[in-house]
C-alpha cells in the first residue's frame, strides 16, 4: 500500500488459496532475501527453486504463483530456471515509509500437493535523498545577557532516508560564538540545539548570520542547509514556562474538524512586549503541520485534517512559547489516536469452483481470505453463510475459508445456489460485509424418464388407411442436456400370437404412435402392447407404458338375412288364410349385422307389394302382418320386398323377397296382433275351431299322409339351404335367435311353412306354430 512515502505497511497479506477436493494444506517456515532499493526491473534475487529443493520442471507442473500483499506485482518467477526477479524498481521510501527495516512479505504457492511458502524481502536503504529543511532562513534574537552554554532550539532538517543513510548530526559556521549539538527524540529523529559558547555584545555584534548545515551518514554523504540569523537583544531575564512539560491526550480518529484537542499553557514573569507570549509548533513535520493547527494567543490545538488509526496512532507535537523579548519554553504535547470502528470487514475471494456434479460430495466450492484494517475487537470478525443451504464455511490458516457442500446436491429440486457470505466484525456498532456466490449444480443421470400416463387408451376406426398417425405417448425426463433426450420403442408383446410389428410402429423421437396397416374391427376388436422409453445418459435410465388400441366399429357390412334364406333355390311361400283378421302374423324377416353398436340396429321396410295397402312390416323386429281384412277380390299369390338397413353412417341395406299365398277352406292356427281386444280374439278362436273339425272330418286320412311326406321334405330343405349357407361364427339353433339384443327376432314364436314338392296352390300341406324355449346367448357377448 503506497502513503506517500510517509505511510507504512501494518500487517501481513497472506496469499489467497484455491483448495481443491482431497488437497491438504502445508505452510513451511519463511525465508528472508534482500535487495538494495532502485534496482532495475529484472534484477535477480535468488533462485526459488533452489532454495524451495524443487527441481525447475515443478514450478510449473505444480503451477507455482508469487503472491504480494494488495496483488502489488513486485516480483516475477521465470518457470525455466526458478530465478525470483524483480518486475519493478522499488523505492524503499515509497514501501516502508520511515520504517526500518523495510520488510516485503510474499508467498509462494504449489498444488498437487498444496504448499505454501511464506518468505520475506528486505529491501535495504541507499543513500538517495539529501537533508531538507522545510524553512531556508531562521531567525533568532538572543539576549546580551545569555550565558554561555544557553541553548536554542533550531528547526531540523528531514531527510526520508534511514539508518547511516539517514540524517546523522548538525555543524554550523562560522562558530566562534556558538556550536551546534545534535539531540535525538523519541521516534529517532535528530533536530538541532544552537549553543552559545561566548557571551554576547549587543554593542559589539548587534546581529549575526550563521550557516546550518545538516549532514546524512551515506557514502558520499549528502547535506542540507539553512540560513540562522541572530538578533541580540537587550536583557530579558524571564522566559515563558509552560503548566505542563508533557501534555498527554487521546483523541477518536473520528472526531470532527476544528475541534479542540487540547489547550496549551504558559507564563511569562516579565511585563510588556517582554511578558506577552505567543504559541507555535516546534520541530512539527509536514504531516503535523497538516493535521493541527495551533492557535498562537490562546494556545488551542485544533483538528484541520480527518484523522486515520491505521495510518498513524500517536503524534508528538512540541509546542514553544516565546515572549515579546525573544525568550521562549518548550512543552512536549503527546496525542494518542483512539481506535473506532470505522473499517468494515474485506473479502478476498481466490477461486470459484463452479458448476459441481450433484452427486459430488463434500466439494470445495470456493476459497477466500478475510481482513480487517481497524485493531482490536474492532479487527476481531466472524463470518458466516444462511443455515438453510446445504454448504459449511471450513476454517483454514490465517483467516482463509472454504465454502464446502454438507453432501450430495440434486440438480432437479434446485440447480444453483446464490451464497451470501456475510463477515462481521466485534466492534461496537458492528459492521459487515456480503459478498455473493452464484454456484450452479451439474446434471448426473439419476432419473429415468417418466410418462405422462401409465396407460395409454387410444381409438382408431376400422379400413384406416396404412400409417395413420394413431396417436402419441409422451415421457419427461428431470435430467437436463443428452440425459434428458428420450427415445422411444415398441417392447416385445407379452402375447407371442400378436403381430404387433406388421401392426404398429413408433417415431423414436416424438413418440408418434402410427398404424401400419388397415385394422378390421369384426377380426380385431383391441389390443395391448408396451411402448419403452429410454434417455441418452450413460448408463441409460428407461421406463415403460401400456398402450391399449381399441378398434372402432365402421359400418362396412350389410344387413344379412337369415330367414327366409336367399339361396336361388325354390323359394318357401308363406300361406295366409283369406280368414285372418288384420294384423295377424303372415312371416317374420330375421335378419342380422356382423357390425356391432349402432351399425348393428337394424330397421325394416316394405319396399315393393304385388297389392300395396295389404300387408306391412313392422320396423323394429321384421314381422309381416296383414294390414286389413282379406277379400275375395284380393289376388292369390303376392311378391313382397323387404328393405333390411342397419343405422350406420352412410346406412346399408339388403333386401329379401317374401312370397305369400292366400289360401281358405283349412284350418289357421295365427296369433293375433297384440293390440286386438280380448272378445274379438275368443270370436275368432271359436271360429278357428269350426273351421278345423270341419276340415279334419273330411280329410283326415289325406292330411295324415301330406303331413309325413311334408315334414320330410321340409326338414331335408332346410338342411340344405344350411350347408350351402353357413352363418358365420357359430352354428345356429333349430330355432332363430336374437343377436347381440338388436331384437331382430322375436323371443316368442317361429313358424315352419313348406308346401309339397308340387307346388299347387290347393295342395296345402302343414302350418304349425313353434314355441320356442328360450333364447341361445351371443356367444360375442362380453
Amino acid at each position: 500500500m503506497k502513503a506517500g512515502g510517509k505511510r507504512f505497511l501494518r500487517q501481513r497479506q497472506v496469499l489467497l488459496l484455491f483448495v481443491f477436493l482431497g488437497g491438504s494444506l502445508t505452510v513451511s517456515e519463511s525465508v528472508r532475501y534482500s535487495v538494495a532499493e532502485e534496482k532495475e526491473r529484472g534484477f535477480l534475487i535468488a533462485n526459488l527453486a533452489k532454495d524451495l529443493g524443487l527441481r525447475v520442471g515443478e514450478l510449473t507442473a505444480r503451477r507455482a504463483q508469487v503472491v504480494s500483499k494488495g496483488n502489488e506485482q513486485h516480483f516475477q518467477l521465470n518457470y525455466q530456471n526458478g530465478d525470483l526477479l524483480l518486475n519493478e524498481k522499488l523505492d524503499r521510501e515509497e514501501l516502508c515509509g520511515s520504517t526500518e527495516p523495510c520488510i516485503l512479505y510474499f508467498h509462494v504457492l504449489l498444488q498437487n500437493p498444496l504448499q505454501l511458502f511464506t518468505n520475506e524481502l528486505q529491501v535495504k536503504d541507499v543513500n538517495d535523498h539529501s537533508p531538507i529543511f522545510l524553512e531556508n532562513e531562521m531567525q533568532l534574537k538572543i539576549l546580551e545577557s545569555s550565558p554561555p552554554g544557553t541553548t536554542f532550539p533550531l528547526e531540523n532538517a528531514e531527510d526520508l532516508d534511514v539508518g547511516r543513510n539517514g540524517l546523522q548530526n548538525y555543524t554550523v559556521i562560522p562558530n566562534s560564538h556558538f556550536h551546534v549539538l545534535t539531540r535525538s527524540r523519541r521516534d529517532g529523529r535528530k533536530y538541532p540545539e544552537l549553543v552559545l559558547g561566548k557571551a554576547l555584545d549587543r554593542e559589539e555584534l548587534p546581529e549575526l548570520s550563521l550557516t546550518l548545515t545538516a549532514l546524512d551518514g551515506g557514502s558520499p554523504p549528502r547535506s542540507g542547509t539553512a540560513r540562522i540569523n541572530i538578533l541580540v537583544l537587550d536583557i530579558n531575564d524571564n522566559a515563558p514556562e509552560f503548566a505542563q512539560p508533557l501534555y498527554e491526550v487521546q483523541i477518536l480518529e473520528n472526531s470532527p474538524l476544528n475541534s479542540v484537542i487540547v489547550t496549551v499553557s504558559a507564563t511569562d514573569l516579565d511585563t510588556g512586549n517582554f511578558g506577552t507570549i505567543t504559541y507555535a509548533f516546534s520541530h512539527a513535520s509536514e504531516e503535523i503541520l497538516k493535521t493541527f493547527q495551533l492557535n498562537p494567543i490562546t494556545g488551542d490545538i485544533q483538528l484541520v485534517k480527518y484523522l486515520n488509526f491505521e495510518t498513524i496512532n500517536t503524534y508528538e507535537v512540541d509546542v514553544e512559547a516565546k515572549d515579546g523579548g525573544g525568550l521562549s519554553g518548550k512543552s512536549t504535547v503527546i496525542i494518542q489516536v483512539v481506535d473506532v470502528n470505522d473499517n468494515p470487514p474485506e473479502l478476498t475471494l481466490s477461486s470459484v469452483n463452479s458448476p459441481i456434479p450433484e452427486n459430488s460430495l463434500e466439494t470445495v466450492v470456493a476459497i477466500f481470505r478475510i481482513s480487517d484494517l481497524d485493531s482490536g475487537d474492532n479487527g476481531r470478525m466472524k463470518c458466516s453463510i444462511p443455515d438453510d443451504l446445504p454448504f459449511i464455511l471450513k476454517p483454514a490458516a490465517e483467516n482463509f475459508y472454504t465454502l464446502v457442500s454438507k453432501g450430495a446436491l440434486d440438480r432437479e429440486k434446485r440447480d444453483q445456489y446464490n451464497i451470501t457470505i456475510t463477515v462481521t466484525d466485534l466492534g461496537t456498532p458492528r459492521l459487515e460485509t456480503q459478498h455473493n456466490i452464484m454456484v450452479w449444480v451439474s446434471d448426473v443421470n439419476d432419473n429415468a424418464p417418466t410418462f405422462t400416463q401409465t396407460s395409454y387408451t387410444l381409438f382408431v376406426r376400422e379400413n384406416n388407411s396404412p400409417a395413420l398417425h394413431m396417436g402419441s405417448v409422451s415421457a419427461t425426463d428431470r435430467d437436463s442436456g443428452s440425459n434428458a433426450q428420450v427415445t422411444y420403442s415398441l417392447l416385445p408383446p407379452q402375447d407371442p400370437h400378436l403381430p404387433l410389428a406388421s401392426l404398429v410402429s413408433i417415431n423414436a423421437d416424438n413418440g408418434h404412435l402410427f398404424a401400419l396397416r388397415s385394422l378390421d374391427y369384426e377380426a380385431l376388436r383391441a389390443f395391448e402392447f408396451r411402448v419403452g422409453a429410454a434417455d441418452a445418459g450413460s448408463p441409460a435410465l428407461s421406463s415403460e407404458a401400456l398402450v391399449r388400441v381399441e378398434v372402432v366399429d365402421d359400418n362396412d357390412n350389410s344387413p344379412f338375412v337369415l330367414y327366409p334364406l336367399q339361396n336361388g333355390s325354390a323359394p318357401c311361400t308363406e300361406l295366409v288364410p283369406r280368414a285372418a283378421e288384420a294384423g295377424s302374423l303372415v312371416t317374420k324377416v330375421v335378419a342380422v349385422d356382423s357390425d356391432s353398436g349402432q351399425n348393428a340396429w337394424l330397421s325394416y321396410q316394405l319396399l315393393k307389394a304385388t297389392e300395396p295397402g295389404l300387408f306391412r312390416v313392422w320396423a323394429h323386429n321384421g314381422e309381416v302382418r296383414t294390414a286389413r281384412l282379406l277379400s275375395e277380390r284380393d289376388a292369390i299369390k303376392h311378391r313382397l320386398v323387404v328393405l333390411v338397413k342397419d343405422n350406420g353412417e352412410p346406412p346399408m341395406s339388403a333386401t329379401v323377397t317374401l312370397h305369400v299365398l292366400l289360401v281358405d277352406g283349412f284350418s289357421q292356427p295365427y296369433l293375433p296382433h297384440p293390440e286386438v281386444a280380448p272378445d274379438e280374439a275368443q270370436a275368432d278362436w271359436l271360429t278357428v275351431y269350426l273351421v278345423i273339425a270341419l276340415a279334419s272330418v273330411s280329410s283326415l286320412f289325406l292330411f295324415s299322409v301330406l303331413l309325413f311326406v311334408g315334414v320330410r321334405l321340409c326338414r331335408r330343405n332346410r338342411a340344405a339351404l344350411v350347408d350351402r349357407y353357413p352363418v358365420p361364427e357359430s352354428n345356429f339353433p333349430g330355432h332363430l335367435v336374437d343377436v347381440r339384443g338388436t331384437g331382430t327376432l322375436s323371443q316368442s314364436y317361429q313358424y315352419e311353412v313348406c308346401l309339397t314338392g308340387g307346388s299347387g296352390i290347393n295342395e296345402f300341406k302343414f302350418l304349425k306354430p313353434i314355441f320356442s324355449r328360450g333364447l341361445v346367448q351371443d356367444t360375442e357377448q362380453d
